[in-house]
């Protein structure tokens, strides 16, 4: 009787704590589908979920759906992402010292499943292509070129893939990158440059 007791409490406060973490939840803002940097948000891109409440995080909440329909998105944004009001802002993109650059590459200069919101290192040759056409090669860590010849190295993230391309057999990926790479970036000679995706903290 005793031990019969016992599990009925324990059985009771299992069910109040439950309770009490199911009453901490909210109904908040996510993405329902992929939405590129720049993209003007809409109602079909956002969905409402439960989520427990953190006050450490700042969500968005469902019932402020409308005043987030028609911003803009500042980083990519994959389904499922919580929406918070840094990730979401007015019309204005890229952001203050970034620029947006689109390349046509050909297979061999990006890895393959390159999807947006990957960060990349970008090489860029000085000498392009070799003859034959293909892409020029990304520089391995045990190679002694010189320092003046080796491919530049810039960091980006990924705003878009477009496999369709560019009718020539090229995919044209749209890259976010510093100001001042774009400049190496636009110097580049045909078939100079090639991706690498990276680790989310760029190493």
């Amino acid at each position: 009787m005793a031990l019969g007791g016992l599990l009925v409490i324990v059985c009771v406060l299992g069910y109040a704590y439950g309770a009490v973490r199911l009453g901490d939840r909210v109904q908040v803002l996510a993405v329902a589908r992929s939405v590129a940097a720049g993209q003007t948000l809409t109602a079909a891109d956002l969905k409402q979920v439960s989520a427990a409440q953190d006050p450490g995080v700042q969500l968005i909440p469902a019932a402020q759906a409308e005043q987030v329909v028609g911003r803009t998105a500042v980083v990519p944004l994959l389904p499922g992402t919580l929406l918070m009001p840094s990730l979401v802002g007015e019309a204005a993109f890229p952001p203050p010292g970034k620029v947006a650059a689109s390349l046509a590459l050909k297979p061999g200069q990006y890895p393959q499943g390159l999807s947006t919101g990957a960060r990349v290192a970008v090489y860029v040759s000085a000498t392009g292509a070799g003859g034959n056409g293909q892409a020029a090669p990304a520089p391995s860590s045990g190679s002694s070129t010189a320092g003046s010849s080796a491919p530049a190295r810039l960091a980006a993230v990924v705003l878009g893939v477009d496999l369709a391309g560019d009718g020539q057999g090229a995919t044209v990926i749209t890259l976010l990158l510093d100001a001042s790479d774009g400049p190496k970036l636009a110097a580049a000679p045909a078939g100079g440059v090639v991706l690498m995706q990276t680790a989310p903290g760029g190493a």
